[in-house]
């Protein structure tokens, strides 16, 4: 039994697809909205550029509701945005780009099969659905894995054992930062503090940061552009279904990839959810993902509803 089993809706953050990865492995409904939605006031800052506050539910219509009671402006979090968010009651014909990089044939073909049989009963639906190519896509992740530990060594450097994080025992103030660091974080938070602090520091902050982010701006607009073509966007959540607890830690760079379909709408600062599109041969879960443009967060739920109410 999923968490869901037993409560309607929870609550999650979601920096680079950790709401969608989980809800597409556990088969639920996983929204990550568009940047400044929800207020982030309370929540420990990782990277302040891409974290969002979402939400996981069984259904589409769960998740709107949802969203409608947390989106809104707080003063207490200058990035939030005046309230957009307005149920959609009836969804229009959708034109819909199904993006070819996240089709390949590095896709598990159970994953591939759910998502393009959830592909054609949008067809079924009356969607207009054509495939698109955005070549800038296989930089992603590696603009991401730049940019996102940049932010957490800046956001991370306060949890030194003085006003923030847990303190360890110590014989003078080097000693209490530094062991009071190596106390507080998980290796992964070590790891990811360590590239950032690499990529800002000097004689590699343009090489490396700079040209990330002109990057990122690409990107940008090259989903700028297809959203004046298109609605939606398409593709999987994950190139696979979940797998074993503890199969990747040993593996950072395996469990890295597995992001390659999340992180360019984190990047973007674009609403992305994860639907349930079917499972695998073994019976998994698999997720569909789909991309909105800025705002777009309640048509991308209202479309979700409508696929439910056909399946």
């Amino acid at each position: 039994m999923t968490a869901l089993g037993i409560v309607p809706f929870a609550i999650g953050t979601d920096t680079g697809g950790s709401i969608r990865q989980p809800a597409s492995f556990n088969g639920v409904v996983g929204v990550k909205p568009t940047y400044g939605t929800v207020s982030r006031f309370g929540v420990v800052a990782m990277a302040s550029s891409t974290d969002t506050i979402g939400c996981f539910s069984s259904n589409a219509a769960d998740a709107e509701l949802v969203m409608s009671v947390m989106s809104g402006q707080d003063e207490r979090d200058m990035t939030t945005l005046p309230d957009f968010f307005k149920p959609v009651e009836v969804m229009p014909q959708q034109r819909i780009g199904v993006i070819k990089e996240f089709m390949t044939d590095d896709v598990d073909s159970d994953v591939k099969k759910c998502v393009l049989d959830y592909i054609d009963r949008m067809k079924q639906a009356g969607h207009l659905v054509d495939e698109i190519s955005m070549p800038i896509l296989k930089y992603s992740l590696a603009m991401y894995y730049i940019i996102v530990p940049a932010e957490i060594s800046s956001n991370l450097a306060r949890f030194d054992g003085v006003r923030y994080g847990a303190r360890a025992e110590n014989s003078n103030l080097t000693e209490l930062y530094g062991r009071s660091r190596d106390k507080g974080f998980m290796a992964e938070n070590k790891r990811r503090i360590m590239i950032g602090s690499y990529v800002l520091s000097s004689g590699f902050f343009d090489a490396y940061y700079l040209q990330a982010q002109k990057a990122r701006t690409l990107l940008i607009r090259e989903f700028r552009d297809k959203f004046a073509q298109y609605d939606v966007l398409v593709g999987p959540v994950c190139p696979t279904p979940a797998f074993m607890i503890g199969e990747n830690t040993s593996d950072p760079v395996k469990m890295y990839l597995a992001d390659v379909m999340t992180v360019p709408a984190s990047l973007a600062g674009l609403p992305a959810i994860s639907v349930p599109a079917g499972f695998t041969s073994e019976g998994l879960p698999v997720g569909i993902q789909l991309i909105g443009k800025s705002r777009s967060d309640a048509d991308l739920l209202a479309l979700a509803k409508a696929m439910e109410v056909d399946e």
